[in-house]
């Protein structure tokens, strides 16, 4: 009869649409007890207010609950995950629901260019901004988090995707005693340096281009040498010829070379391997997906073995998304397992 019982209350929970910690709140004193909710925050970093979203789950009064810093992806990607209108994913708005059954703080931010945040005091002068200006503006976000009343300031866990993921692994490791993270997640992380990965994309899609019929193998041996030389050159400080790039690619190199030189430049200077053999100890957290032909399983083999463990999502492209758009459930299992 309990088992019944049981089950036909967890039944009409699920039904209901009830998340697990209004459950347990409500099977409590609810004087007791403080209900999950969504706070917009804002702070200032360098000149530029930023905006976010902190979630609290249902606590009780008083109580401090771990807590999780979400960064997002590469490109204009908001506090949600997503680059409206087109693209919207929802890859950390989900994250934050992922991890609000675990009864974890999250808290979710637009970076620059993004959001209500926007260029902020890079507007006008884009071309200036680089790629350490979002780590320190992840830094000013993690250090909120730390204050909040409702956290363990020793519990706090930095949480990223894509870009994000190097930035937390970037973040984690040169964080002073009393910052230090308590747990790293990097889920298909930016796991190589940012010019190898593109060449890496670009010469796959040049292949296929090839076995589709599209081009020659002598035009895509003209196409590929060009792409190798743009590298070289944007490492290198030099003008980046594009003569004999199709259209699209020279555009893109283009704006690689302009406008968006510094903030390249600055982040290919990062290695991620080398980064994480500079982590202080604790959990971390790594994943790659099975069909993601963005950051590759085999794109993070160096990472994962300087961080000793690696966990592939099976069926899941660079979303973190199943066929059916719902969040990995292996990766909803590892993020429960994961404690910090």
């Amino acid at each position: 009869m309990i088992v019944k019982v049981a089950s036909a209350l967890v039944a009409a929970v699920l039904a209901a649409g009830v998340t697990p910690t209004a459950v347990l709140a409500a099977g409590r004193d609810s004087t007791a007890w403080v209900p999950a909710r969504d706070e917009q925050v804002s702070f200032v970093v360098e000149g530029t207010t930023t905006y976010g979203t902190l979630h609290v789950p249902a606590r009780r009064r008083g109580e401090r609950l771990p807590a999780a810093l979400l960064l997002p992806g590469s490109g204009p990607t908001d506090r949600d995950g997503n680059q409206p209108p087109s693209l919207t994913p929802n890859t950390i708005r989900d994250l934050a629901a992922a991890l609000d059954r675990d009864r974890v703080v999250t808290l979710r931010f637009d970076k620059y260019g993004t959001g209500r945040t926007g260029l902020g005091a890079w507007a006008g002068r884009p071309q200036d901004i680089d790629y350490p200006a979002f780590v320190r503006q992840a830094a000013a976000a993690r250090d909120l988090l730390q204050r909040r009343a409702e956290v363990a300031r020793n519990r706090v866990a930095l949480a990223g995707h894509s870009e994000g993921g190097m930035t937390a692994l970037v973040l984690a490791a040169q964080a002073p005693p009393r910052q230090r993270a308590a747990a790293l997640i990097m889920s298909q992380p930016q796991a190589l340096r940012l010019l190898d990965v593109l060449a890496t994309q670009l010469h796959d899609q040049i292949g296929q281009l090839v076995e589709a019929g599209g081009l020659t193998e002598q035009e895509a041996e003209i196409i590929d040498r060009a792409i190798d030389v743009a590298v070289a050159d944007l490492r290198g400080g030099r003008p980046v010829d594009t003569t004999t790039m199709p259209a699209p690619l020279a555009a893109l190199f283009q704006s690689l070379a302009g406008p968006n030189r510094r903030f390249v430049i600055t982040d290919d200077a990062v290695f991620p391997p080398d980064v994480a053999r500079g982590l202080p100890p604790m959990p971390v957290l790594l994943t790659c997906g099975e069909l993601d032909p963005q950051v590759p399983c085999h794109a993070t083999d160096q990472l994962a073995s300087v961080v000793g463990h690696r966990v592939v999502l099976p069926g899941v492209g660079h979303a973190m998304t199943t066929a059916d758009g719902t969040l990995s459930p292996v990766l909803t299992r590892e993020l429960s397992a994961l404690r910090w």
